[in-house]
């Protein structure tokens, strides 16, 4: 009764102009705040200010260079507002350099497949501090093309103006790709403040101290600094470790509104595991080696060197894997599938790239790429989070993901590319995610069709001199459809495609820039979905070997797969919706219709008189 004398008196309360202004406003205040969504929600309600007063807003302009490069996947920032728990590395396959623990990993073998697993007491970064700062603030980015770790920090001096006054120091940390010994850490810092700033540059970590002996040498009139430590690993042998650096100033005077750039050069030399009776000799060939091997570098251009190692990681991203549409929990981001063929490698030596490997060498480890005949065999690893982890929070996760890897690769028929290092793991990689196999005549893809309703593209898959991207589409109906295109090479070579089972005529790929599209078919039983091939007459004749019992559109194999619940559960559904509307219908008919039915709607005059009657009653 409570509640239907509430109800009546709703038309009323809304008859107010305030109240409606009241609901409208408080309407439009729930749309907006389910619209946000929680992440928004706190960025919006909590402000963009970063902390650090003007150190803060310093680097949100420096952080404003990187957004671009994250955008179209090219790498992973944190800052102070946006932590991330995952490992800033650069690395080569030889060595390793953490810069969040500032440790050093080195590997005690050049031969593929191994890794940098062993850590060292060594402080690869030198620390470049402002002088009596108030304030400072760091944001670190991860960049994937750059194949390097790239670091900003905005420090206010006590006496600071504005925001304008603040020092930037930008770092660069870089594992040469191409140069396996090779370290660089580049530093430039920008004081557009009125006075002088000084900083101090020292090693981050005085342990570095104690476990390494150093000193300091003559490298052609130049100071350079030499530490040596020992690493022990099994059977009581031992990794001896050299690295020669570049010596700085401890002290640094930047000008008022001028700018200071630096490069530290470092060479790492290790050995493979000796006996403790080879220590003397095996140190002093990794000391002479080292020194020469910095001598040449220090007459080099270090703008060259760090553009031949941008190229190198460019070279190796050629390849890779673009997420597109994710339309469910289980498959793998954009940021995690990039992150893990970074990690992957960053620790991977890429002996292509080694100027003392012979000709009938390269030649051999090209021909791998090109054609890694029966890789990759089984099912396709994109729903793998063991591969594909979206959380990776130190180095030494990185080395077990190494592990995992390289056994997946080699016992899935990728041995082959697994000896062709860093440009092998790639193909084996982007072959393993979506399932695309090499065989005797033809590279096949052998996705599952049940899970084709994602959409990705596959890019750069070597066969023979030329480089196929493969995608994964949806249609405006959300149907998928397969997109092939080819980028040939200096020798072009024909190829032909055929979608599953052949039936149609192999079609001839180009390099057109529109590419091919074939519908994606089922076969029963089921058989790869693709067929490439150098061999026209191969495609042709491989109708007649599949011996199939149905082909289907994708739409029909999933209609079969999936039919749904049953006619009679739907039509029980039905049938009791159908009733409980006629019983409700038949209880309102009989309150307002029925017999002793109350009037629908009552007069106020009537009301009036009614009560004006009782009232003369009353006096009566």
């Amino acid at each position: 009764m409570w509640l239907q004398q509430r109800l009546k008196g709703l038309p009323g309360l809304l008859s107010s102009s305030w109240a409606r202004r009241l609901l409208i406003g408080l309407l439009i205040f729930l749309i907006f705040y389910w619209y946000l969504g929680a992440e928004r929600r706190w960025r919006f309600f909590s402000g963009t200010a970063m902390p650090g007063g003007a150190a803060g807003q310093c680097l949100l302009a420096e952080i404003h260079r990187w957004s671009s490069l994250v955008e179209r996947g090219e790498g992973i920032y944190s800052t102070p507002q946006e932590q991330l728990d995952t490992p800033f590395v650069s690395g080569n396959g030889h060595i390793m350099i953490d810069i969040d623990s500032n440790k050093l990993w080195v590997a005690s073998s050049s031969l593929p497949g191994s890794a940098p697993v062993h850590q060292t007491e060594f402080s690869p970064r030198v620390g470049v501090h402002l002088e009596g700062k108030r304030a400072e603030v760091q944001a670190i980015m991860l960049g994937f093309r750059k194949g390097a770790v790239l670091s900003v920090r905005c420090a206010s001096p006590a006496a600071l103006q504005s925001s304008r006054d603040c020092v930037t120091i930008r770092e660069e940390f870089i594992a040469h790709r191409s140069r396996p010994n090779v370290y660089l850490q580049r530093i430039h810092i920008n004081n557009p403040s009125d006075r002088p700033a000084s900083l101090d540059i020292s090693s981050e970590s005085p342990s570095s101290v104690s476990k390494f002996s150093s000193s300091v040498e003559k490298l052609e009139d130049k100071d350079i600094v030499l530490a040596s430590s020992r690493v022990p690993v099994e059977n009581n042998r031992m990794v001896l470790v050299v690295v020669v650096s570049k010596k700085l100033n401890s002290r640094i005077q930047v000008p008022a509104k001028s700018e200071y750039k630096d490069n530290i050069v470092s060479v790492v030399w290790t050995s493979e595991p000796i006996e403790s009776s080879k220590l003397e000799e095996t140190f002093s060939s990794l000391r002479e080696g080292a020194k020469k091997e910095l001598g040449e570098l220090l007459r080099a251009s270090v703008e060259e060197l760090v553009k031949d190692h941008q190229q190198a990681w460019m070279d190796l991203f050629i390849s890779g894997v673009e997420m597109r549409k994710i339309t469910d929990s289980h498959t793998p981001s954009s940021r995690t599938v990039n992150t893990t063929l970074y990690y992957i490698l960053s620790s991977t030596t890429a002996p292509l790239l080694d100027r003392r490997l012979s000709s009938e060498e390269r030649d051999r480890l090209e021909s791998s790429l090109n054609y890694a005949d029966h890789c990759f065999s089984g099912h396709a690893t994109m729903h793998a989070e063991n591969l594909w982890p979206e959380r990776v929070s130190s180095a030494a996760q990185i080395l077990q993901l190494v592990t995992l890897w390289t056994l997946t690769l080699q016992k899935r028929g990728c041995k082959v590319l697994v000896a062709a290092g860093a440009h092998g793991a790639m193909q084996g990689m982007v072959l393993s995610f979506g399932g695309l196999q090499f065989t005797e005549n033809h590279l096949q893809f052998q996705a599952d069709p049940d899970v084709l309703h994602n959409s990705y593209a596959l890019r750069g898959i070597h066969y023979n001199q030329d480089l196929i991207n493969l995608a994964v589409l949806l249609d405006a109906e959300g149907k998928p459809f397969l997109h092939v295109s080819v980028k040939q090479q200096e020798k072009p070579v024909k190829l032909y495609a055929c979608e599953a089972g052949c039936l149609n005529e192999p079609v001839e790929l180009t390099s057109e820039i529109k590419g091919h599209t074939f519908p994606v078919m089922v076969t029963q039983p089921i058989t790869p979905l693709l067929y490439i091939s150098t061999d026209l007459r191969h495609l042709q004749d491989l109708r007649h070997t599949l011996h199939l019992k149905a082909i289907l559109a994708h739409e029909e194999h999933m209609a079969n797969r999936y039919p749904g619940l049953p006619f009679l559960f739907w039509f029980s559904v039905a049938s009791l919706i159908t009733l409980f509307h006629l019983f409700l219908f038949k209880l309102i008919y009989n309150e307002y219709c029925g017999p002793g039915a109350k009037p629908l709607f009552r007069s106020k005059v009537a009301g009036k008189r009614d009560d004006g009657c009782c009232d003369i009653k009353t006096a009566a």
